[in-house]
């Protein structure tokens, strides 16, 4: 007959403590399997879907949409379910986390209900309001609780929405990671730079060769080269947890990507060092756009092994990553500039990247860093073996 299952609210980063459930994706009654969305998790780094890895019936959704809850609370309970069922995944541990302190009688977890009225608003609310140019100050919500939903957004446009209070909300959280992590983690950096002119040549024909929807950007040939890369040196990939490095065998690429209203994400693309670059491509499109819709699922923010960051349609040329922990390093790309080069003796201008490797000096060292620089540079430059 199975176990009775109990899905809890997920850690979905390495410092979220709590989420509001915004909405049900599942009702009572209804079969999931393995990797179904089940729910959408509203966190300070934006909306995300959230998948259940234990099959079973849905026998009771215990949280209300609309609940402001503590990471681990019970959300639903699934019945029929595997014994031996996966647990669900979550963020990594934290690196080096001090113990706490026991306490004689834990307080009982809160389940914060939202008042009516209360000027929440769904994800997709506020991507439609933004949309559209609607403030929402003047809506009245029919959702749970008297929270904004999407059917709630006015169609015609009204005045410009204010910067709202979500972007700074993510800014908080990700300052949070970052302070923790130049706390905590001893960052090495190195940097290279790699001449690209045959190899923007080549993607220049490659991209000719084929329809419009299957071209790639140069970015792609970035992630391709970060991906592959750990094959040949593996340190750079996993996490410091327990006190030492513990190496991934699959390579999720986590991506960094800036959002409109502001704030930033690094979603995984999961198995990243497997995709050609077609799949690449379209795999960097598809995070890119369920990103800026607040539309990301849980496993992609939990699941990066190493992570990729760049400012270069920003102008920047270098860039030291800071390294999200409990992950061992971060690798940047800078913007592609034209620069005088030596060339077989003469001085010609070529297209060039400035790579860069923030490394956690506990899990590995420069040697070690600047081994992975290499495969990434030796991957870059031949642009065929990422084909």
């Amino acid at each position: 007959m199975g176990d009775v299952f109990e899905f809890v609210m997920p850690s979905l980063g390495a410092d979220m403590e709590r989420g509001v459930l915004v909405e049900w994706l599942v009702t009572v009654g209804q079969h999931v399997d393995r990797g179904d969305l089940v729910a959408v998790v509203e966190t300070d780094k934006g909306a995300i879907e959230v998948e259940i890895w234990t099959p079973g019936t849905v026998a009771e959704l215990v949280v209300p949409e609309g609940s402001d809850v503590p990471v681990g609370t019970v959300l639903a309970r699934l019945s029929g379910a595997s014994a031996t069922a996966d647990p669900a995944p979550s963020a990594p541990p934290a690196a080096d986390a001090p113990p706490a302190e026991p306490s004689p009688e834990p307080a009982p977890t809160p389940v914060v209900a939202v008042p009516p009225h209360s000027g929440r608003a769904s994800p997709w609310a506020r991507h439609l309001a933004a949309e559209r140019g609607v403030d929402l100050t003047g809506v009245v919500g029919t959702g749970p609780g008297g929270a904004i939903v999407g059917a709630d957004v006015p169609q015609a446009r009204t005045k410009p929405v204010a910067a709202g209070t979500d972007a700074d909300a993510m800014r908080r959280a990700v300052a949070r990671a970052m302070e923790r992590s130049k706390r905590e983690i001893p960052h090495y950096y190195l940097g290279t730079e790699v001449d690209l002119t045959p190899t923007l040549a080549w993607l220049e024909r490659r991209n000719a060769a084929v329809p419009p929807p299957q071209r790639v950007l140069p970015a792609v040939l970035f992630l391709a080269a970060a991906a592959r890369a750990v094959r040949e040196v593996p340190q750079v990939n996993g996490f410091w947890k327990d006190g030492r490095l513990e190496v991934s065998e699959a390579v999720h690429l986590g991506v960094a990507i800036s959002l409109r209203g502001g704030g930033l994400v690094a979603p995984a693309v999961r198995d990243a060092d497997r995709l050609d670059l077609g799949g690449l491509m379209a795999a960097l499109d598809d995070l890119v756009r369920r990103a800026r819709r607040g539309r990301l699922r849980g496993s992609e923010m939990t699941d990066a092994t190493l992570t990729t960051t760049s400012m270069g349609d920003r102008g920047v040329s270098d860039i030291q990553g800071v390294i999200y922990p409990p992950q061992v390093a971060i690798v940047g790309f800078g913007r592609v500039v034209e620069r005088p080069w030596i060339v077989d003796g003469a001085i010609l201008p070529r297209s060039v990247v400035r790579v860069t490797l923030a490394g956690d000096h506990r899990a590995h060292d420069g040697h070690t860093g600047g081994l992975y620089l290499s495969a990434v540079a030796n991957l870059l430059t031949n642009p065929e073996s990422l084909a």
